[in-house]
């Protein structure tokens, strides 16, 4: 499908989103998860974070909503060329997703905010404005492109149903697991300086950990030699309560020391037995698509592919 002018019969209003709007935004998110799409829909978040979110409404219903968020902030040490991203998300109702017109009056709210953000962040690196779609969602890849974004990367999203038997693997004398809550400040941080040493170009960082610990059923998951923590990953359950059967693996890890020992798998294991030990279905995750060794890794203890997200990007000035 090409793209489309559509005419505007009605003005259009945008602005932050407000506490009255979540009726209109429930309808908004209705529409879209009605087309199969639920995952590229960002939700609101919290009160604190709604300068960042910009809605769009004509005739009082929302037709379309963005919002930017800080993703990545590089520690101070990094290579010069790495960069802190900011990403956004800018949906319309479905039948105005090649309504272009419609997107270009929200996109510089978002585009100054993005900027705004990154204001905020240590000035010793630059920063990426970036955007991430399923690589079949033609029609909003297309507008960022025109937009001048250029292409990132792109993952895989992966499955495995916890209702199929989980392989069991012996974890080597030497090690010991156990699960880890962070509960102070300096054990965040611990986690956090060598979760940046696997990811030094996009770590972590407080704000997201943070995030993650909010989630239901979250628990980390470590294994140790002595003292020394050379292995983990996070679950949790998505969503909220009892709303849904799905659980999230992320942040798997082993240090490039103690690699090709069988921990990873030891670890996915013990992940995927807790989720399945509070009732969950279906477990998730995200590798990149050019990762190999992690594909045959998650593979091998029953992940398969079931979507693929696209990100592309621009620097911001």
């Amino acid at each position: 499908m090409s793209t489309s002018t559509f005419k505007q019969e009605h003005e259009i209003v945008i602005r932050n989103f407000q506490h009255g709007d979540m009726p209109a935004l429930g309808e908004l998110y209705n529409a879209i998860v009605a087309e199969g799409d639920p995952d590229s829909f960002w939700w609101i978040g919290d009160e604190h974070n709604w300068n960042n979110v910009y809605c769009a409404f004509e005739d009082g219903k929302m037709v379309a909503k963005g919002q930017v968020s800080i993703i990545n902030t590089l520690p101070p040490g990094r290579p010069a060329h790495y960069k802190h991203s900011i990403y956004v998300n800018l949906k319309t109702l479905p039948q105005r997703e090649y309504d272009y017109a419609l997107l270009d009056k929200v996109y510089p709210y978002l585009y100054t905010t993005a900027l705004e953000l990154k204001a905020t962040l240590p000035n010793d690196y630059g920063t990426h404005f970036c955007v991430g779609n399923d690589i079949s969602d033609a029609a909003n890849n297309q507008y960022f492109i025109q937009k001048g974004f250029h292409y990132l990367n792109s993952s895989f999203g992966m499955s495995r149903d916890l209702r199929e038997p989980i392989p069991s693997f012996l974890l080597p004398e030497s090690f010991q697991f156990s699960h880890w809550k962070m509960e102070s400040s300096q054990e965040e941080q611990h986690y956090l300086d060598i979760e940046a040493d696997i990811w030094p170009d996009a770590p972590l960082g407080t704000d997201k950990l943070a995030e993650y610990k909010n989630n239901p059923r979250w628990t980390a998951m470590v294994v140790r030699e002595g003292d020394t923590i050379v292995g983990s990953l996070m679950a949790w359950q998505d969503g909220s309560g009892e709303d849904t059967d799905d659980g999230v693996i992320e942040d798997v890890f082993v240090r490039e020391q103690w690699r090709n020992r069988g921990l990873a798998k030891y670890l996915l294991a013990q992940g995927l037995n807790y989720l399945k030990a509070h009732g969950l279905k279906t477990a998730h995750l995200e590798v990149l698509t050019t990762n190999k060794a992690a594909l045959t890794l998650y593979e091998s203890v029953g992940f398969f592919q079931t979507s693929e997200e696209v990100r592309h990007y621009i620097e911001l000035k």
